[in-house]
């Protein structure tokens, strides 16, 4: 049953939770601990993020985006996923926003109002990068993830996934990269949004770097963001399926989902998916699975697929 109204969904993830404890961070106290209260049905546990689709995605910061294609804009994305996949979450790519002013927001949220859907999390464009040496640099990083802070709260996510970007040739830096989050996380937690992180890469967002960062951090409102895929393209399939286990050691409610990943010159890494649900059910993850499919192929189908082998290891 899909919740009547964005109030309804708000109440049943948690986000409209009582600050029963106060957890002391910076001096002053905010509720203690995130309490989503997470669906239980397999198909109501999918979400679909709109990075398979960035072909398609209408907006000037999409360097993804086709021009030879017909495209959409990302208010016509929840409607899609209803009518394409039969789901009702989503996980809007914020480089598929073709704008964050207040008017575009608002037409968003009526867009997946009247679509019945709700968004899950929002990975977020990256301003600078969390290490930088430079401070200003690390400000501006800081800054832009505040921003989309605000649009998750406008929005009604529980997430934002924050990247961790390049510094130039300094090598990541998990005391800088901490301080960093810590600053967000000040702003983030009282309005009660998560931030995650995500092994998107091998050099700055390797798993077990992100691993040492959240412990160094050790705040409940930062979580891991584990992929099924991204870290088997180093080419080690042990390495992978570990960087995944430590990754899940740390997620809350959202990791995405896929078999395969296309590395450099069109190489098709592909994981053996079961193994990977059976790692994160073990872990006790109760959160969301989104639908990133990165495999060869066009993503409708693609994206079908990975649907069929989550319900099938989550007991549907």
């Amino acid at each position: 049953m899909q919740p009547n109204s964005r109030r309804d969904f708000l109440k049943s993830t948690g986000m409209l939770m009582a600050s029963a404890v106060g957890w002391v961070a910076s001096g002053y106290a905010f509720p203690s601990v995130p309490d989503l209260q997470f669906p239980t049905k397999p198909r109501e546990r999918l979400a679909v993020s709109s990075w398979p689709f960035r072909a398609f995605m209408k907006s000037s910061t999409n360097r993804g985006q086709d021009p030879k294609q017909k495209g959409m804009d990302l208010t016509e994305f929840p409607a899609m996923v209803v009518s394409q996949f039969d789901l009702h979450r989503i996980e809007p790519i914020g480089d598929h926003f073709a704008s964050t002013t207040p008017a575009y927001l608002e037409a968003l949220n009526k867009a997946m109002q009247k679509a019945g859907v709700q968004i899950v999390d929002i990975p977020a464009p990256s301003g600078g990068s969390l290490f930088d040496p430079n401070a200003d640099g690390r400000k501006k990083a800081v800054e832009t993830a505040r921003k989309w802070v605000d649009i998750a709260s406008t929005l009604g996510s529980p997430s934002i996934q924050v990247g961790i970007r390049e510094a130039g040739s300094v090598s990541p830096n998990v005391e800088r990269t901490a301080e960093s989050l810590q600053r967000i996380l000040d702003y983030a937690a009282p309005k009660r949004i998560l931030i995650v992180l995500e092994n998107d890469n091998l050099i700055t967002e390797d798993a077990f770097f992100l691993v040492k960062v959240i412990e160094k951090v050790n705040h409940p409102y930062l979580h891991a963001l584990p992929d099924f895929c991204n870290s088997m393209l180093s080419g080690n399939e042990k390495f992978n399926y570990e960087a995944v286990t430590a990754m899940f050691k740390h997620a809350y409610n959202i990791c995405h989902v896929k078999d395969s990943e296309l590395g450099p010159k069109r190489k098709l890494f592909k994981i053996d998916i079961d193994k990977t649900f059976t790692i994160a059910t073990t872990s006790g993850y109760r959160g969301y699975f989104s639908m990133e499919w990165e495999g060869d192929g066009e993503p409708y189908e693609g994206t079908r697929k990975m649907i069929e082998a989550s319900l099938k290891n989550l007991g549907e």
